[in-house]
């Protein structure tokens, strides 16, 4: 099997310059407004720098789409999207993954659990939509609203969050071993900067489809979800599934840190293009002869 080039980038890697470290850790401690790692001089050229890895990551995404077409232990790819509202999930989806061909990939998008997943295990939803062999699995929020969600809103007791940490923390071992590679991003947007893009949404009509008056509902219990973010990235934080927190407060650099993130985590996975399983020389042979 060939191997892929793979770029030696030397001066800088995202994936170390957003890793959440070891042991506790808060929200605040993570700049909304920073650009760490990038190359660039900022806005300007972030439409450069974008273009300058698509042609690799495109290249690493089809390598990847190929080896999984008749190989089910073949690698699988998971980004995993969670933020509050505006901190540019749909931005990064439409962005960043949109880089790559849609055929390899596979979109959810996790929505207030309907009737039938509340009758099942929390994670039943969310292991019904793991990636297939080959693919790049993408989830606009994921199992984590069930320690987000349930717990700013008093949907369970506090007791059971730990309990569902050590769920979660054995279920990502489990898709690691499975061949899953985890790329969890938190897009950490500030207070202010929030603010200023639900005003965005309202001021201009055209806008007014993405605006939500349940999102100010939810703005209004700011503390609680960085509590309980700053939690999730202390005890959901391991080395076989770590955290990245992705600035968001600039988006041209949110997007370039994700698709970043995918281009290094696909190096990391040394694809190569599948052997023939027939006669190359023969079918050149029947070819020509047609």
């Amino acid at each position: 099997m060939a191997k892929s080039k793979k770029k030696k980038d030397t001066e800088f890697s995202v994936a170390d310059a957003l890793r959440v470290p070891a042991g506790p850790v808060r929200v605040e401690d993570f700049d909304p407004g920073a650009a760490p790692a990038y190359p660039g001089e900022g806005k300007d050229d972030a439409p450069a720098q974008m273009a300058a890895m698509a042609p690799e990551l495109s290249d690493l995404q089809e390598r990847l789409y190929a080896a999984g077409r008749d190989n089910p232990d073949s690698p699988r790819l998971l980004l995993m999207l969670q933020g509050l509202d505006t901190s540019g999930k749909g931005g990064v989806i439409r962005h960043a993954v949109g880089m790559v061909d849609p055929q390899g990939i596979d979109l959810t998008a996790f929505k207030v659990p309907t009737a039938e997943e509340r009758a099942h295990h929390y994670l039943w939803r969310i292991r019904k939509a793991l990636p297939a062999p080959g693919m790049i699995g993408i989830f606009d929020r994921s199992h984590y609203e069930d320690v987000l969600v349930v717990r700013v809103d008093e949907l369970v007791s506090m007791e059971e969050i730990p309990r569902r940490f050590d769920e979660i923390n054995a279920f990502e071992a489990e898709l690691a071993d499975q061949g899953i590679t985890l790329i969890k991003c938190f897009l950490n947007v500030s207070h202010e900067e929030q603010k200023e893009r639900l005003l965005e949404r309202l001021r201009d009509p055209e806008k007014h489809w993405k605006y939500n008056p349940g999102d100010v509902d939810v703005r209004m219990k700011w503390t609680d979800y960085m509590d309980a973010y700053s939690d999730v990235l202390t005890h959901c934080n391991t080395e076989r599934a770590p955290w990245f927190v992705v600035p968001a407060d600039r988006k041209w650099y949110r997007n370039w840190a994700v698709a970043r993130l995918m281009l290094e985590h696909l190096r990391a996975l040394d694809l190569g293009w599948p052997a023939a399983d027939f006669d190359v020389t023969g079918e050149i042979a029947r070819v020509d002869a047609t």
